[in-house]
């Protein structure tokens, strides 16, 4: 029960209602009840068998040691360490005769019959018994163990937490209880936290069904679109993605989205694209004059003192050989090139027609075969596989001399006969250092890295310097150990390491290959990017003059090129030529381009965002090539009617759309709860009323979930809707009086300003002690049109129908839209802020339709569009409910008695 108890989940329960804490849930689950529910669920027959079991030996053993006078224990215990001692003190033989003299004397105890023996044996089968209880008994405690764990898992582990539900009431799921840091709720904007929808796989739908085309995407703002490009890009294998604000010119956003272009090419292909930077060219100069000394001196400080090293280790071998060979050499290079200067002077003088014709031949063969690749090729590839066979052969045929030196095997035999003791523990020595060191580099090259604690433990850099110790180690043991110094010091030696170090050195000479050359597209995205982003100018001067003692005359002629920026035609044509190469390359590679433009819908009015569409329309249709615009709901729509009764640009811009619909309850749920584990149904469901399913609203109102909460430090749904409800309620009724204040007003109608500022100040900062009343104006507030005419309230919420009828047109629309959202925070109010709401919720259900949780979103979204069938659309969904459709005295109260410190009252 402690371990059911002390789980996260059930723990973190505990203390958040009245009678619900530790001690009342242990004394409940020891009622007699709870004991038989826990344990019923886990059957406890093996430990039972096993019990058993012990039970009768138990039994065998008692009655055993009841028929024999002599105590067993101590008759066992004296045979079991005697038999120790002799095999300690006196060996295997010692025992075997011990043995074969017991055997002895007990053949005469049972030939003669004495009680002696019957004795002894009642204290053997004791004995055995008893090893076989205590061998059981272990057997129980296993059993017992493992139906603890089983009881800990399917009795008290499940009995626990629905006991803790069981007594947290109605609604446990509407506490809400949060982590110390929601990461998912914070960041809303963090890759990590992206669901699948549908319009998600409908638009990979389509892009798979298209080789290419234009697509818009639409929906309300804060839908998702945004991030739905995002991650399309991100899927595709080549994708770019740019803004359109408002502030844009057709002209400055093709110049923005050409240079995005180039360098996503250039960074794909592995080409840094060029810095443009405002340093003069000395200091340029000077910067890469400094990087390349850098770079040089590091190279220097390792290259120069490892060629000393290897010049002064290996000169004398390598002056030995020269001196031995280089007569030799020299005579063959004489020999030879003698042989070649006579047939060259035979050539020349005609004497050798053949060779002349031959050489003829040649010669233009060789003409001929300079626009071919096969030969470079070739000789390139002969290069290559000469090296790796020489610089393999070279290494092991140098290694390979040691075992054909006679006077190297004549030192081993040596040693061997007058030192052999010695020189097998060197071997073996030296064999253990090597397995070390073998063992230390690898695992100095698994790569593992693992925490500890504050730190973070990387096996490379903790064995690397164990490694090259326990090399060097064994280094200097060979060199100062005399067997293997007196084979060390053979003269060859240095000259069988030139070899091996050579060999080593062809293998790499032949893997090396100068760097390619820069493709061409990337040398095209880097010229356009000049020409994009630079002003380039070239100046020609010439100087002539004569000059005498007295009189000199010269003349001076400049020349001076500039070149001119593209203009938006030559820009989209060269834009859309280089996207054609960059597409017909990638999709070759089995990749797909994207182009996505994001923010046309903040353009403004959807008559500004086609107008957009009709200057880039120039850029869109290229092969090979999917783009992805998102626009405004008033786009999709004229896309959507095309051809009735008039065409506009989207006839001929878009090919498809995509309506990126308001998330639904279930994908709101997936959104928040992959996002924060502490967000339940219940508060899915406010957040989901209050966003409209707009997915940045979502996340706005699941983290001001998290707010409330700590600003109310009351862990119940029905405070935290409250105060969450009445907080937007009051910014929004600020928003209206904002731009109510825009209207024209008379002495009259000014009362209707008084109102909304009283009733916002008491929604912004509610008095305990004046809730009651600040509920009954929203009531009479949201309920003012509810009648044949609607009327504008008062500052006692009382309708004013003479200072209705002097208002203007807007300042009506916008009080109604004010009435009509107020009456949507009151039937939120009614629905979370009373208790049962799990409860009412299954009963509005079954209402129909308008009972459905999802409704409530639908008349947020309706609020958008109209107040007046927004409002229709609640009152069906208050008859679901079963709340009033009009004003009553009774309203959502607080759950307990509130002190008021303002007013030092209590109500």
């Amino acid at each position: 029960m402690e371990a059911a108890l002390t789980e996260p989940e059930t723990e973190r329960l505990l203390g958040k209602r009245h009678g619900v804490t530790w001690g009342t849930v242990f004394q409940r689950m020891e009622t007699e009840t709870y004991h038989r529910y826990a344990t019923i669920r886990c059957p406890s027959t093996a430990l039972d068998e096993a019990e058993e079991k012990l039970d009768e030996i138990q039994d065998k053993l008692e009655r055993a040691a009841d028929e024999t006078p002599w105590d067993w224990r101590l008759v066992c215990s004296l045979i079991l360490f005697g038999t120790l001692a002799l095999l300690v003190f006196g060996g295997p033989l010692a025992l075997l005769v011990a043995l074969v003299v017991a055997a002895a004397v007990m053949f005469t105890l049972v030939w003669r019959g004495i009680a002696a023996w019957f004795n002894l044996r009642q204290c053997l089968a004791a004995g055995a018994l008893g090893i076989a209880w205590l061998v059981q008994r272990f057997e129980v405690g296993v059993c017992a163990v493992r139906w603890g764990e089983d009881l800990q898992a399917e009795g008290t582990g499940r009995v626990v937490p629905q006991l803790v539900l069981h007594m947290l009431g109605e609604d446990p799921d509407s506490l809400f209880i949060p982590d110390d840091y929601d990461w998912g709720l914070r960041a809303p904007r963090a890759p990590g936290y992206v669901v699948e929808n549908g319009a998600r796989r409908q638009l990979e739908r389509k892009l798979s069904h298209i080789e290419d085309g234009t697509i818009a995407v639409c929906g309300p703002r804060g839908a998702g679109k945004t991030t739905l490009l995002e991650q399309c890009v991100k899927k595709a294998g080549f994708g770019v993605i740019v803004q359109a604000p408002a502030t844009y010119t057709p002209h400055d956003f093709l110049l923005s989205l050409s240079v995005r272009l180039c360098e996503k090419y250039m960074r794909d292909e592995g080409y840094a694209p060029p810095e443009f930077t405002r340093l003069s060219p000395a200091r340029r100069l000077l910067r890469r004059v400094r990087s390349q000394a850098k770079r040089l001196g590091r190279w220097s400080s390792f290259a120069v003192p490892a060629a000393a090293l290897l010049v002064l280790g290996l000169s004398a071998s390598v002056r030995s050989l020269y001196t031995q060979y280089a007569a030799s050499v020299a005579d063959f290079v004489r020999a030879h090139a003698g042989s070649i200067r006579d047939d060259a002077m035979d050539i020349w003088q005609g004497h050798a027609v053949v060779a002349s014709i031959t050489v003829v031949i040649a010669g233009i063969a060789w003409w001929q075969a300079r626009g071919a690749a096969w030969l470079p090729r070739l000789l390139g590839r002969l290069w290559v596989r000469g090296s790796e066979v020489l610089g393999g052969l070279l290494p092991w045929g140098s290694a390979a001399t040691v075992l054909l030196d006679g006077q190297i095997r004549q030192q081993i035999l040596h040693l061997y006969r007058t030192q052999q003791e010695a020189l097998i523990q060197t071997a073996g020595y030296a064999g253990g250092l090597a397995i070390v060191w073998w063992l230390l580099r690898l695992t100095r090259d698994t790569g593992v890295e693992f925490p500890l604690g504050r730190w973070h433990v990387s096996l490379e850099k903790v064995f690397r310097p164990l490694a090259a110790a326990a090399g060097t180690y064994l280094l200097l043991y060979l060199i100062n150990n005399p067997q293997t110094h007196t084979l060390l010091s053979d003269p060859e030696n240095p000259l069988r390491l030139a070899g091996i170090i050579t060999g080593v050195l062809l293998s790499k000479a032949g893997g090396w290959s100068p760097r390619p050359e820069e493709p061409e597209l990337v040398t095209q995205c880097r010229n356009h990017l000049y020409r994009l982003q630079t002003i380039q100018q070239s100046t020609h001067g010439l100087t002539t003059g004569g000059a005498a003692q007295i009189l000199s005359l010269g003349t001076n002629h400049t020349t001076s090129v500039s070149t001119v920026p593209p203009n938006y035609p030559e820009l989209v044509e060269e834009f859309r030529d280089l996207l054609k190469r960059i597409a017909a390359e990638k999709v070759g590679r089995g990749k797909t381009v994207v182009i996505a433009i994001d923010e046309v819908d903040r353009l403004g009015t959807d008559s500004q965002a086609l107008a957009f569409l009709r200057e880039i329309k120039a850029i869109l249709g290229v092969p090979l090539v999917h783009y992805l615009i998102s626009v405004a709901e008033d786009v999709g729509a004229a896309f959507v009617r095309r051809g009735l009764p008039h065409r506009d640009v989207t006839d001929s811009s878009l090919d498809d759309i995509i309506h990126v619909q308001p998330s639904t309850l279930k994908e709101s749920s997936a959104i928040l709860v992959k996002r924060s584990q502490r967000l339940k149904d219940p508060h899915v469901m406010l957040a989901h009323a209050l966003s409209g399913g707009i997915l940045r609203d979502l996340l706005r109102y699941g983290l001001q979930l998290r707010e409330t909460q700590d600003k109310t430090q009351s862990y119940e749904l029905t405070h935290i809707s409250r105060h969450l409800i009445l907080e937007e309620l009051a910014e929004t009724f600020a928003g209206f009086r904002t731009l109510l204040s825009k209207q024209h007003w008379t002495h009259d109608t000014s009362d209707i300003l008084a109102s909304f500022r009283t009733l916002c100040g008491y929604l912004r900062d509610p008095c305990p002690c004046t809730q009651a009343e600040v509920l009954h104006t929203l009531k009479q507030f949201a309920f003012h049109s509810h009648g044949p005419r609607p009327d504008t309230p008062a500052a006692d919420g009382e309708p004013n129908t003479a200072a209705r009828q002097e208002l203007t047109s807007d300042a009506r629309e916008l009080i109604d839209e004010a009435s009509a959202y107020a009456y949507f925070s009151l039937t939120l109010l009614d629905i979370f802020s009373t208790e049962g709401l799990e409860r009412r919720t299954q009963l509005a259900a079954e209402q129909g339709p308008d009972g459905d949780p999802e409704r409530l979103a639908d008349a947020r979204q309706e609020l958008g569009i109209s107040p007046y069938s927004a409002r229709l659309m609640i009152d069906t969904i208050r008859k679901a409910w079963s709340l009033s459709l009009g004003p009553t005295t009774n309203s959502p109260t607080p759950p307990s008695p509130v002190n008021c410190s303002r007013h030092n009252r209590t109500r």
